[in-house]
């Protein structure tokens, strides 16, 4: 094999895997984004709240499904704790609970925008694999 076309399939990998990783993290983004878009268009705060809480038990639920598998990378967990870790903080705040003021009924929608923005920013912080991260999506996906 000549080394041109080592380079090409090395750089043909390389791409392929960005995309996918793009893709898991664009589902990811994506189902807080909807979720934050159903909140917007219910106006009782009580669904409001629901919608939210809902949301983040079930990226929990996957999150805690993926953790326990037994050939994720312990690099990959240490990821998903720490992602787990600032949904939960969302959930107190949500709720009020654990330390935290609870979010008023008139700032649920606002919450909801800084709910997608702080996941997003997550992502950029939070290394979780290309395969770890498809699987979590997967699992979303199956809980939904």
């Amino acid at each position: 094999m000549t080394a041109r076309a080592v380079f090409g399939s090395v750089l043909m990998i390389s791409l392929l895997s960005l995309q996918a990783y793009s893709n898991g993290r664009g589902e990811l983004q994506k189902y807080f984004n909807d979720a934050a878009k159903k909140v917007k268009a219910t106006e009782n705060p009580v669904e409001k709240r629901k919608i939210l809480d809902e949301s983040f038990r079930t990226v929990s639920t996957a999150l805690d499904v993926v953790a326990s598998l037994p050939f994720i990378p312990k690099d990959d967990i240490a990821g998903i704790n720490r992602f787990k870790s600032a949904l939960q903080e969302k959930q107190y705040e949500l709720a009020g609970t654990h330390g935290y003021t609870r979010v008023a009924d008139v700032q649920l929608n606002a919450f909801s925008s800084y709910v997608v923005q702080d996941m997003e920013q997550a992502d950029q912080t939070i290394t979780i694999s290309l395969v770890t991260l498809l699987i979590i999506v997967l699992v979303i996906l199956i809980l939904v």
